[in-house]
């Protein structure tokens, strides 16, 4: 079996006294969606957070393509990265977060072209040509010139996307994309998204959209109190939980 591009074991986080993350084992194998639900305050964000390392871990550890995340181990002992090295390894991990953080005044193609220039020393006509192509693949490419505060929620999500693909990244992180949205919104995001598992981008997705994880999905987590409480093919996870607090949950949303 092949290496899975995200690889987690015994992950622990806590927020002063409080542990959000309780021992978390999980693999994603690559070309996958993994979707993650569950109630709010279960450690659902701060695990992605955590995998792209905007969140100090304490304890366990995280594999992403076969390369620790954020450490180097000597001795059985963990040593974060110096802030270069963790930036060179977050470049091959695209972030989306419910809020879209487009820099308010660059365009949608300033917004895209920035990292590739300024992190992967790209030329700037390589990296206006290659988000030329990322905002035709999400239907934005008439609105290269428009600012964040001229796009329409979905919009800005889209153009969001299409920054994070920008840098080339191994594994996609989707925290929640579509909360902040509009509901006549929320499709074309989704559209987006559809496409992007299509072909063959391994993502993880942090969603309420139990449509979206049924029908792209390969696999479902549920997580509760900082653990995972189910796991298994979205299909049957949602159509038929073992667990009673998956029930629960699944009783109140769909």
């Amino acid at each position: 079996m092949t290496e899975p591009m995200v690889r987690i074991r015994g992950l622990r986080k806590s927020f002063g006294t409080k542990e959000v993350l309780c021992g978390i084992d999980m693999d994603v194998q690559a070309g996958s969606v993994m979707c993650i639900i569950g109630p709010s305050g279960s450690g659902k964000s701060t695990l992605l957070s955590c995998i792209n390392h905007l969140e100090r871990i304490d304890g366990g550890r995280m594999w992403v393509g076969g390369e620790l995340v954020g450490y180097r181990e000597r001795a059985g002992k963990l040593y974060e990265l110096p802030e270069r090295k963790v930036a060179k390894m977050r470049a091959r991990i695209g972030m989306v977060f419910q809020q879209f953080n487009l820099f308010p005044h660059m365009t949608a193609l300033q917004n895209i072209i920035e990292a590739p220039i300024r992190v992967k020393r790209q030329p700037p006509a390589e990296a206006r040509a290659k988000a030329m192509v990322l905002l035709e693949r999400v239907g934005l490419a008439d609105r290269a010139a428009a600012f964040p505060s001229q796009l329409s929620g979905g919009q800005q999500q889209r153009v969001a996307i299409a920054r994070a693909l920008a840098m080339e990244p191994q594994l996609m992180l989707f925290d929640e994309p579509t909360s902040a949205l509009d509901p006549e919104l929320v499709g074309e995001v989704l559209a987006v998204m559809r496409d992007l598992a299509a072909t063959g981008m391994t993502m993880m997705v942090v969603t309420h959209e139990l449509s979206f994880a049924r029908e792209v999905g390969d696999d479902l987590v549920f997580m509760a109190d900082g653990l995972i409480m189910e796991r298994g093919s979205p299909r049957t996870v949602l159509a038929n939980p073992r667990e009673p607090r998956t029930r629960e949950f699944l009783s109140r949303v769909l």
